[in-house]
């Protein structure tokens, strides 16, 4: 998760296009802070660790509603979009047919915690439609879910590329210069999941990707959310960023992260 999260909050600063489109930015200021992207990301790691690989989907369903619910609550102030924001503080929370890029930026673990694509994908689909229950929001979340899957297997990118093109139909035959001029913030999975995808797959680095992310403007931290994912899984995360992402994050945050890299067999530090 520290692709996903170092994404959101490397991101943060620079969203509406305050970064003026460029690879050459500091990494780390006073502003850069997590976001939604971040609490959502823990919240549906929770959910898929306490879930054991025998719960129902309407189990898991259930669980990844109250772990959205408990974060969410837990931090208010996080910059949730306004029909989240309906659905964090509503008594009976429902799907409310979003096909908005939050499904596709808190899915990360999915990525990484089950044995075969397919059971990778279906636990995508079902931490996107307690909220985003629109065929786009769903596939959003699946193809992030499935890019991370693919690179922490060994998979190159062109296989990454093409399996995405093929399965979901995004287009990714831009180039990162050829988006950068149009692009503006927007906040649908169909204009942010394939510009994630692309600056991933033209990064050179895991910090090249966060940099080629953040210089395409519009809502970038989701969109570097989105590829720091993916990169993490690809490139790993140096053990330097790692530090600067813990010192971000309050204690409960860290609690999940650190059990995450030991459910994954990936033993992070666990002081908090």
């Amino acid at each position: 998760m520290y692709g996903a999260i170092l994404g959101d909050v490397i991101g943060a600063p620079y969203e509406f296009d305050r970064g003026g489109k460029t690879k050459e930015f500091p990494l780390f200021t006073k502003e850069s802070r997590f976001t939604d992207d971040s609490v959502m990301t823990v919240a549906v790691a929770e959910a898929l660790m306490n879930a054991p690989p025998e719960t129902s989907d309407e189990a898991l369903r259930g669980g990844l509603v109250r772990a959205l619910l408990r974060w969410g609550r837990r931090y208010p102030n996080a910059g949730y979009g306004c029909r989240f924001s309906h659905w964090l503080w509503s008594a009976d929370p429902k799907p409310y047919g979003s096909y908005g890029n939050g499904s596709a930026m808190r899915v990360s673990a999915a990525g990484w915690l089950y044995p075969s694509l397919d059971e990778t994908r279906r636990m995508a689909r079902l931490t996107a439609a307690v909220t985003h229950n629109h065929p786009e929001g769903i596939k959003g979340a699946e193809a992030v879910a499935s890019a991370i899957y693919l690179a922490r297997s060994g998979s190159g990118k062109a296989a990454i590329r093409d399996y995405i093109t093929e399965q979901f139909g995004y287009d990714l035959s831009r180039t990162c210069d050829q988006i950068r001029p149009g692009y503006r913030h927007v906040e649908s999975c169909q204009q942010t999941v394939p510009e994630a995808l692309t600056a991933f797959l033209e990064g050179e680095s895991f910090e090249d990707v966060i940099r080629t992310a953040v210089s395409l403007g519009g809502d970038c931290d989701t969109l570097t959310c989105i590829a720091g994912s993916v990169a993490e899984a690809f490139y790993g995360v140096p053990e330097t960023l790692k530090a600067e992402c813990r010192k971000r994050l309050p204690g409960d945050m860290l609690e999940v992260l650190d059990r995450f890299a030991r459910k994954i067999g990936k033993e992070e530090q666990t002081d908090v």
